[in-house]
């Protein structure tokens, strides 16, 4: 199962930034950040020129553990660029904080000079509106990488830069898990504040499901915890209402016992078969148990055209086994594996490699969520629309299935309420750095039009477009209340570059 990857930029924000270009020159390089030699310009909230004065620039930098990186500086270059090649943005300035308290000064900079801000955790960026923007001031936190496992509590605790693969690697040393993604190079901080979709999420809930605290910086520069017994309103609205609250510093998990083998599969077959295939799982998903996760793809590779299932049993591989037996009626598979591993292999953390790989494709997805038995209807749309995309473009389209845990938690428990899902649908598409090409942009937003309608809400750990209109629908009867909370936290919609939920004054 793969989930999770830009978008527009308002034409206010553009017109300011045409007002810095003269100062990209030279920007890669730079020399060692020393004395500020003048005032910088950068972007408002409103998309209006602002200049921030250099004494100002000393003084921040001054008072941070961390960095302040400006564009003539050592290491900008690398600061500002991206897991994902789609787009290439240079921030006016980049703090880099190295605790909560450095976080807390950036955000009442920020707020001070009327910046326009950006907030980046350790890993993926999926769209350009959310973690950079021309101009903007980004709050990095890809230095505070802190994990710290209580095993007696059954908790960990881990800072807001840390990739999912550090949590894996602590708790399962120890025999514990908590549900994360399923890329081992994802930033614990998006991928939580978005609900958290992955491997064990059928058995465990989501991730946010699993948090018992957050520390957050919320848009008046405050350090607040937020728990189910303090703050209480808040820590309900940072459960899958994404970055519109503040910047967490600290996520504290549940830990569950887990220390036995897991089981993963996976077929291949001829692009013909693409509808047997998807019925086939959409079947035995009907009767699946919670430790089982299955999902059907078509796709563009290397190796063509075809239709796949893979699956994942968090249970004892044997049982897992005899489950993925009533697959065998769609015949001999053009590839396939059988593999019994660890949870760690399985999420791509084993070892000691390095978990943070540096990606140079571009992608585009676009999610939504399928209530119900996947209809024939959607199926035949799904297949039908993907014939016309050209086979050179590398490209697939996912049906996963959700269910399980995260369907037995109340739609209204937490801000992530599309809980009654039974399947996130991914459109994905990846090519090589530069523009897409107008025709495969064409393609694959055509073949979104024709399964969008099928679909309720989005993840919006996924979508590579900040969409006003399906926000409403994402976060249903939720929505009303989580404007009032952002009316409260954060009234001047400082933290605006996220799946906006916007306050009512702007």
């Amino acid at each position: 199962m793969t989930i999770g990857r830009r978008s527009f930029i308002n034409s206010a924000v553009a017109t300011a930034t045409a007002a810095l270009l003269p100062m990209r020159r030279g920007w890669a390089g730079g020399t060692t950040p020393g004395r500020i030699p003048a005032d910088v310009t950068a972007v408002a909230g409103t998309g209006n020129p602002v200049t921030v004065p250099r004494s100002d620039l000393e003084d921040l930098r001054a008072g941070l553990r961390g960095q302040l990186l400006l564009p003539q500086d050592l290491g900008y270059d690398q600061a500002r660029r991206f897991w994902d090649a789609a787009f290439d943005r240079h921030p006016a300035l980049i703090v880099r904080p190295a605790a909560a308290d450095d976080v807390a000064r950036a955000v009442q900079f920020a707020r001070a000079h009327s910046l326009l801000t950006a907030v980046r955790g350790g890993g993926h960026c999926q769209s350009e509106q959310i973690s950079a923007c021309d101009g903007a001031l980004m709050i990095d936190l890809s230095l505070m990488r802190s994990v710290q496992v209580d095993p007696e509590r059954r908790l960990v605790s881990a800072q807001g830069g840390v990739l999912l693969g550090e949590v894996d690697r602590k708790t399962q040393a120890i025999g514990l898990v908590t549900t994360m993604g399923t890329a081992t190079d994802t930033g614990i901080a998006g991928l939580t504040l978005g609900g958290g979709i992955g491997r064990l999420m059928r058995t465990l809930g989501l991730a946010c499901d699993n948090l018992a605290s957050v520390d957050i910086v919320t848009a008046d520069g405050r350090l607040r915890h937020a728990s189910e017994t303090e703050n209480p309103e808040l820590f309900w609205g940072i459960r899958g209402g994404g970055g519109n609250f503040g910047v967490v510093t600290n996520f504290e998990y549940r830990l569950h016992p887990f220390a036995h083998p897991v089981l993963g599969a996976h077929a291949s077959y001829p692009y013909d078969r693409a509808l047997s295939v998807m019925r086939a799982v959409a079947d035995l998903a009907e009767r699946a148990p919670d430790e089982l996760l299955l999902s059907a793809a078509v796709s563009n590779d290397a190796r063509g055209r075809h239709a796949s299932w893979s699956a994942f049993y968090s249970g004892d591989p044997r049982d897992g086994e005899r489950l993925l037996a009533a697959l065998q009626k769609l015949g001999v598979p053009l590839r396939s594996g059988v593999r019994t591993e660890s949870y760690l292999t399985a999420q791509g953390a084993a070892g000691t490699a390095p978990l943070a790989v540096p990606r140079r494709m571009a992608s585009y997805e676009k999610s939504g969520f399928v209530h119900g038995t996947p209809q024939d209807a959607l199926l035949d749309e799904l297949v039908r629309r993907f014939d016309t995309v050209p086979e050179s473009f590398d490209c697939g389209a996912e049906l996963s299935q959700m269910g399980g845990a995260v369907a037995r938690v109340r739609p209204d428990a937490t801000a992530y309420w599309n809980r009654r899902a039974t399947y996130a649908v991914l459109i994905s598409d990846e090519w090589t750095p530069g523009p897409q090409s107008q025709a495969e942009r064409t393609a694959l937003r055509d073949l979104w039009k024709g399964v969008r309608r099928f679909t309720h809400g989005y993840y919006i750990n996924a979508d590579s477009d900040v969409e006003p209109e399906r926000l409403r629908e994402t976060y249903g009867p939720n929505f009303a209340r989580l404007a009032q909370l952002k009316n409260q936290y954060d009234p001047t919609n400082l933290f605006r570059l996220n799946a906006n939920i916007k306050p009512s004054g702007a």
